[in-house]
């Protein structure tokens, strides 16, 4: 179907781009994501997906918005204050964009209701902040078989890789199986405000990509970014044949 004149003016930059045009255009409208997580991590991956014309983008969190998440969680303002974040997320994305449509998920993601849901998008992004939640995820999105964008932030250091399942290294091949009992390290430190936007907007681009089949995925690739050295590597990684999960 051709943009109307309104999205024309909407998405003229990525319409003059010959990678993606019209024909690109329509697919991001009829693409979904699940974003778990629309905290740190979520908020500049939500905002840029919406910019984008990602048709459907389904919203998970189970958190109220409080006043430290304002450092980083650039998606909300102070007048969302005890708001729910998944509610207060779709409101602003729809501000920012009509076209979009938000699924507000209530609850938090468990292996009952998990794989429904993934298996209901097109890529999934991990926005998560706890190790047995992201293990979860790629769990569930490899019985799915559907794309999952992981990323994990903490202090100045961030990462994020992109699994394609049964044809790229999954979380478990990568960082193995999370223990069972994660103790409590002592008050939260960090992360550097800015930091997520970085990593979240990367999750963003390699959705789009990922959308649009353009360029190369961070398949079988770990992109890590050190703040404090201002140093990213890309580091090789392998698919485990003896992988629990993916193997």
């Amino acid at each position: 179907m051709p943009c109307t004149a309104a999205q024309t003016a909407r998405y003229a930059r990525h319409l003059a781009l010959k990678e993606i045009g019209e024909e690109g255009q329509e697919k991001l409208f009829q693409a979904s994501a699940l974003l778990v997580g629309v905290g740190g991590l979520g908020s500049p991956a939500a905002l840029y997906l919406a910019a984008a014309g990602v048709g459907r983008l389904g919203l998970i969190d189970n958190d109220t918005l409080d006043a430290s998440n304002l450092q980083r969680q650039v998606l909300y303002s102070t007048e969302d204050l005890g708001r729910w974040k998944a509610q207060a997320a779709a409101d602003r994305l729809i501000s920012l964009n009509p076209d979009v449509r938000p699924d507000v998920i209530p609850g938090k993601l468990t292996p009952e209701n998990g794989l429904a849901l993934v298996a209901a998008y097109d890529v999934v992004l991990d926005c998560t902040d706890s190790l047995q939640t992201k293990a979860l995820l790629n769990d569930l999105c490899v019985k799915a078989g559907t794309p999952l964008l992981h990323a994990g932030i903490r202090e100045f250091f961030g990462q994020t890789i992109t699994i394609i399942p049964g044809k790229s290294a999954c979380y478990q091949c990568v960082f193995g199986a999370p223990p069972d009992d994660v103790p409590d390290d002592g008050p939260p430190r960090g992360p550097l405000g800015a930091l997520p936007g970085i990593i979240g907007t990367v999750q963003a681009t390699e959705a789009i990509k990922l959308i649009l089949d353009l360029g190369n995925l961070l398949t079988d690739r770990l992109f890590t970014y050190d703040a404090l050295s201002m140093s990213v590597r890309v580091i090789g990684v392998k698919r485990r044949e003896d992988c629990p999960c993916c193997g």
